[in-house]
């Protein structure tokens, strides 16, 4: 009999070539993707970051309010703007009306009447339904995953607030790969680590950074692309230095209504790119897994529900 984890990955995967109607992508997303392609300065990011986060509100501002808000001078909002294929301000707000209002068509949001925890909890679903908008075109995730899969050893890396992510994610790849070596430490242990992993001929690194983003993380990740290794980097931005460092960033939402962030958006991520792993060689996925159940069973490592 297969185990749930075997079934999934018969049934369930990605690459079945099942079409779905699509749907436009979140509102976050098409920012990012507006956003991404120029190379910015750190205080055109800002302007961008300050968009993507505020754009129901941020639409509609004069050019001297966006400026107020940043923190930034006009014409820095007015080369913003040219730089990212506007012709000035008003034509980048004209733009940014569109997709605020669309997004408000989509579905009026109700009277607030909930509670902290339940805010909380709202503010996931809504980190969830961007990410669901995202997947409409799985064409990214499926070729990371291929990639991510083909890379032997896969290194994994995630510090500080992070390790958590970069644990679950290692421990379920090791069900399915050969060798992937997890680093939740940074400083010299790191850099031995990506060293280590590039020479024994390791092609890419998934890496973990969400809020409050490591200094040791970014040079890491540098650390990483000198020795030649591709960065695929889960964090909750798009722009900024850490997405310089990648080779591809798949950017999810954060709860943050609580003291401590959760992140349900990032671990659907997680998900989403494991099974574009198992996808990727179906016949090695297999074996692995039957051989690991025979391995379980064995030494009993799990009660019998």
């Amino acid at each position: 009999m297969s185990t749930p984890q075997q079934a999934r990955a018969q049934a369930s995967a990605i690459t079945s070539g099942k079409t779905l109607p699509q749907a436009e992508a979140a509102p976050t997303s098409q920012l990012r993707a507006l956003f991404d392609g120029p190379h910015l300065s750190p205080g055109q990011r800002r302007i961008a970051q300050y968009l993507i986060e505020n754009i129901a509100e941020a639409a509609f501002l004069s050019i001297t309010e966006l400026a107020d808000r940043v923190g930034v001078s006009q014409p820095s909002v007015t080369r913003f703007a040219g730089a990212v294929g506007f012709g000035g301000y008003p034509a980048l707000r004209e733009k940014l009306q569109s997709i605020a209002l669309r997004a408000l068509a989509g579905g009026a949001a109700e009277e607030d009447r909930s509670n902290e925890l339940q805010a909380a909890v709202d503010a996931e679903i809504e980190n969830l339904e961007n990410l669901r908008r995202d997947f409409a075109d799985p064409d990214r995730v499926i070729d990371v995953g291929r990639r991510l899969s083909r890379s032997t050893p896969l290194t994994v890396l995630g510090l500080r607030i992070s390790v958590s992510l970069a644990e679950y994610f290692a421990y379920a790849a090791r069900r399915i790969h050969p060798d992937v070596r997890l680093v939740t430490l940074g400083g010299s242990v790191a850099y031995d680590a990506l060293l280590q992993s590039r020479e024994a001929g390791g092609t890419w690194v998934l890496a973990f950074s969400m809020p409050r983003h490591a200094h040791e993380t970014l040079t890491a990740l540098r650390v990483a692309k000198r020795a030649g290794l591709k960065v695929a980097l889960i964090t909750d931005l798009a722009l900024g230095p850490l997405a310089d460092e990648a080779d591809v960033t798949f950017a999810t939402g954060t709860g943050s209504r609580l003291v401590f962030d959760s992140y349900a958006a990032s671990n659907v991520m997680c998900a989403a790119l494991l099974q574009a792993m198992t996808d990727a060689d179906p016949e090695r996925t297999q074996g692995r897994l039957e051989e690991y159940e025979q391995i379980a069973d064995q030494h009993q490592f799990f009660l019998k529900d």
